[in-house]
C-alpha cells in the first residue's frame, strides 16, 4: 500500500512539474499586442502574403498544352484529369477537359518538371474554400483564361461559375466523351 501513495505521488508531481514548464513556455512567448491572423493580414479581403516559392493551387495555360499527359503521369496520387481529342487536319491533341481533384493534390510540384511546354506552375492562391468536396475538383479548360493562367485569383466563385457553364463536372478517368 505504501508503494501505491508514493507511485501516486511521484506522478502528481510529474505532472505539475510538466504543467509548470508549459506556463513558462507560454508566459515568455506571449505577447498581448500580437493580432489575431485575419488582423495581420485583413485575410479575406487581401490575400495573405505568402514566400516566392510557395506551392499553391495551380496555374495552367490552357491555350500552350499539347494534351501530352506528363503531368498527369507524374503525379504520385493520380489527381489529374486530362480529356482530349485529336485535332482533325493536323497533328497533335485539342484538350476537352484539365481537372485537378485538389482533395487528393499533395502539392508536392511534381506535376510541374515534366511538361515540356512549360503550360502549368505553382501559383500563390492558398484558399480555395468551399462547402463540398465538389468544389474542390477545379476543371482549367472552363475557367476564364485570365483566372487559369493566374492573372486573376483562383477563387471558389469562379470555380463555380466555371462548373455552371457547360455539363458536370468531370468524374475521373472512367468518364466517357461523347
Amino acid at each position: 500500500m505504501l508503494s501505491w501513495w508514493k507511485n501516486l505521488i511521484r506522478a502528481i508531481t510529474t505532472v505539475v512539474q510538466g504543467l509548470g514548464v508549459t506556463l513558462r513556455v507560454w508566459k515568455s512567448t506571449y505577447d498581448p499586442a500580437r493580432k489575431t491572423f485575419t488582423e495581420h493580414f485583413e485575410y479575406p479581403e487581401l490575400p495573405a502574403q505568402v514566400a516566392p516559392r510557395y506551392r499553391g493551387f495551380h496555374r495552367f495555360d490552357v491555350t500552350t498544352c499539347i494534351g501530352c499527359d506528363q503531368c498527369a503521369k507524374a503525379c504520385p496520387v493520380d489527381c489529374i484529369y486530362i480529356g482530349k481529342e485529336r485535332v482533325e487536319n493536323g497533328k497533335g491533341f485539342r484538350l476537352t477537359h484539365f481537372t485537378i481533384d485538389y482533395t487528393k493534390c499533395m502539392f508536392c510540384a511534381l506535376c510541374v518538371e515534366p511538361c515540356p511546354v512549360d503550360c502549368i506552375f505553382m501559383g500563390g492562391t492558398l484558399d480555395l474554400s468551399s462547402y463540398s468536396r465538389d468544389g474542390a475538383l477545379v476543371d482549367y479548360s472552363r475557367l476564364p483564361i485570365d483566372v487559369a493562367w493566374g492573372r486573376a485569383t483562383l477563387n471558389p466563385t469562379a470555380v463555380a461559375e466555371s462548373k455552371a457553364v457547360l455539363r458536370p463536372v468531370h468524374g475521373g478517368p472512367a468518364e466517357q466523351t461523347g
